[in-house]
């Protein structure tokens, strides 16, 4: 898995209306995306991920933050990966159009074994925020 760091893409028109219009006082997904935004930018864990290999196919922040939401849900991974293809405000916290397929779910339990085998010996810290940004939203 390579990563190249990218910045946080703006929600898609169709997606942002669709979701105001079902959610309008909003709801988790909806408000963790306003309140937190990307909570684990690329560049957070663009040393997690080797520079060489094949490109990854999902944007490393946007499956961080199915990882949290999955938690915050209690879904497994296949539970996880069937949100992303048919909740409308799971799209929305993951700046997907409305139409996107999702992924795979056995990509999550591939990101988590490699998250969690770098952030150990990560010796810049960048392990550190990283639990510290996940203790703080299961808090």
């Amino acid at each position: 898995m390579s990563l190249r760091p990218e910045p946080l893409p703006a929600i898609p028109a169709a997606t942002v209306a669709a979701v105001r219009a079902a959610f309008p006082k909003g709801n988790l997904s909806v408000d963790l995306r306003a309140e937190v935004g990307t909570l684990y930018a690329d560049q957070l864990l663009t040393d997690l991920s080797p520079p060489e290999g094949r490109p990854v196919a999902v944007a490393p922040w946007r499956l961080a933050l199915v990882l949290v939401m999955q938690y915050i849900e209690g879904l497994t991974d296949r539970q996880a990966a069937d949100a992303v293809r048919r909740c409308m405000d799971w799209k929305y916290a993951l700046s997907l159009d409305l139409h996107d397929p999702g992924f795979d779910f056995t990509l999550l339990h591939t990101f988590r074994d490699v998250t969690y085998r770098r952030i150990r010996p990560a010796k810049n810290g960048r392990g550190r925020r990283c639990r510290r940004r996940a203790r703080l939203l299961s808090s």
